[in-house]
C-alpha cells in the first residue's frame, strides 16, 4: 500500500517582491532589454569606427592584449640562483595551500650545500587545472615561484601537454633577482668532483 503524495505548496516569505503591470507585460522587458543590449553595441561600435578604445577583439597567437590589469596573474616561473639552480627548498609550502592541489614536488638531498641541503628534483604545475590565485606565491618563504602577466602558449587541447616542469619553469623567462639571496656555494675540494 502506498501513500498518497500531498501536492506541493511553495513557501510563502514575508519580503517576498511582487511584480507590478510594467513586469508583468512580457514584451515590454523584452523591449527594455534589448534597448541595453542595442545601446551597449552602438556605443562600442561608435568608438571602434573612431579608433577610441572599445570593445576590440585582439587576434591571439598574433596580438597580447596590453591592457591586463596591473594585479594580474599570469605563468608560473622559477626564479634562480646564482650558480642557475632553483631558489626552491622544497618545502612544500606552495603545494600544501594550492586550492586546487596542482603543484607536485620531489624533494632531493644535496649534502654539499650546508645552507640548504634540501632542493627540488621534480617540480611540475598542471596547468589543466590551476586557478591562477597566487596562494603560491604568496606562501613561499624563499621567494622561489612568481607569477608574471605574460601566458605565450599557455592554451591548449591536450591536457597531457599543460603540464609544466622544472626546466621550463626555470628556463621561460629566467629570474636571478630573489628577495632573499642565498649564500655562495662553497668551491669544491681539489681531487673532488662536485657531483659526487
Amino acid at each position: 500500500m502506498t501513500t498518497p503524495r500531498k501536492p506541493h505548496v511553495r513557501r510563502q516569505y514575508w519580503n517576498e517582491p511582487t511584480m507590478g503591470w510594467w513586469e508583468r507585460s512580457y514584451l515590454l522587458e523584452v523591449a527594455r532589454g534589448l534597448a541595453i543590449t542595442g545601446g551597449v553595441f552602438l556605443r562600442n561600435m561608435g568608438k571602434w569606427m573612431t579608433g577610441r578604445k572599445g570593445a576590440l577583439t585582439a587576434y591571439y597567437p598574433e596580438e597580447i592584449r596590453a591592457d591586463y590589469a596591473a594585479g594580474n596573474r599570469g605563468k608560473h616561473i622559477l626564479t634562480q640562483r646564482p650558480d642557475g639552480r632553483p631558489q626552491c627548498v622544497a618545502c612544500n609550502m606552495c603545494a600544501t595551500v594550492c586550492p586546487a592541489q596542482v603543484i607536485e614536488i620531489d624533494a632531493a638531498f644535496d649534502p654539499d650545500d650546508p645552507a640548504h641541503p634540501k632542493y627540488p628534483s621534480r617540480f611540475e604545475i598542471d596547468y589543466s587545472r590551476c586557478v591562477f590565485c597566487g596562494f603560491c606565491v604568496e606562501a613561499c618563504p624563499e621567494d622561489a615561484i612568481r607569477m608574471v602577466k605574460e601566458t605565450p602558449d599557455l592554451p591548449g587541447f591536450d591536457r597531457d601537454r599543460m603540464w609544466l616542469g622544472k626546466e621550463e619553469l626555470l628556463n621561460w623567462q629566467a629570474h636571478a633577482d630573489v628577495a632573499k639571496p642565498y649564500p655562495v656555494r662553497p668551491a669544491a675540494e681539489p681531487g673532488r668532483s662536485p657531483d659526487a
